[in-house]
Formats: C-alpha cells, sequence, structure tokens
C-alpha cells in the first residue's frame, strides 16, 4: 500500500530529516512538500501550476509558515468538504499553548512538537508513520 502524504514545511533542514525518516520506514510513502500555507492550498485545491496535484492521504503541517500561516491552512483544510476528511497532524517548534488550543479548535487530528535532538525528532517522525500509516484506517478520496 503506497500513501501519499503533504508535508507543509518552510525549514529545509526539516524537510530533508522528514523525508530521510519516512524513506527509511516499512511504508512506500510519496511525499510532496509544500514551503508555504498558501502553496499547500493551491496543491490541495488543484490551483495554478498544481492542477494535476493528488489529494494526499495524510498532512503534516508547521504552523509558522510563510503567506498563511498553518492555523489558517488547517481551517481552510477543515472548512472544506472536499478534503476536510484528510488526517491533519501538525508538526511543529511551537509548544505554545495558545497554538495547541487553536489547533485543536480547529479541528487538528493531533499536535506534536518537534523535539530539538535529532534522534528524537526522526523517532517522533517514525512515530507518526507507525500511527498514522500501519495502524490507523485512513479515509478514501470520494
Amino acid at each position: 500500500m503506497e500513501i501519499h502524504i503533504l508535508l507543509v514545511e518552510d525549514n529545509e533542514g526539516d524537510i530533508v530529516l522528514t523525508r530521510e525518516a519516512l524513506s527509511s520506514g516499512k511504508i512506500n510513502n510519496r511525499i510532496t512538500v509544500a514551503r508555504d500555507g498558501e502553496e499547500a492550498l493551491d496543491i490541495l485545491r488543484n490551483q495554478g501550476k498544481y492542477i494535476d496535484s493528488e489529494r494526499p492521504d495524510l498532512i503534516l503541517l508547521d504552523i509558522n509558515l510563510p503567506k498563511i500561516d498553518g492555523i489558517e491552512v488547517l481551517t481552510e483544510i477543515k472548512n472544506d468538504p472536499g478534503l476536510k476528511t484528510i488526517p491533519v497532524v501538525m508538526l511543529t517548534t511551537s509548544s505554545s499553548e495558545k497554538d495547541i488550543t487553536n489547533a485543536y479548535k480547529n479541528h487538528a487530528n493531533c499536535y506534536i512538537t518537534k523535539p530539538v535532538d535529532l534522534d528524537k525528532f526522526l523517532e517522533i517522525v517514525n512515530a507518526i508513520e507507525d500511527y498514522w500509516i500501519s495502524i490507523v484506517r485512513l479515509p478514501k478520496p470520494a
């Protein structure tokens, strides 16, 4: 089974680490990267140069993004009938209670604070893969 993941992240180092952790896993993943919130929404809505983009099975979403922040992206996803069933994992450096509360108020499926330690970061990404891809059943697009 192949899973399509949309990684919404502007930090190049975190993109590389997340790709590396996911590619070393047990599951065959296809990863699309959006480097800001506007690009993420264009990909999800098949707009502009992303007219042929495929709907992801899972979204890993940072909060601190250029153009449109992660909470706004999350709100747009969860208010769109065609997108709201896609699980959204908030994966961010922010441990702010305000951000955590806003994420859950806007229907994030979970909130994970990125650890600073490299090994812990890889461990977290592997745990996300184990849970969301190996254990949980994801909805199929309508």
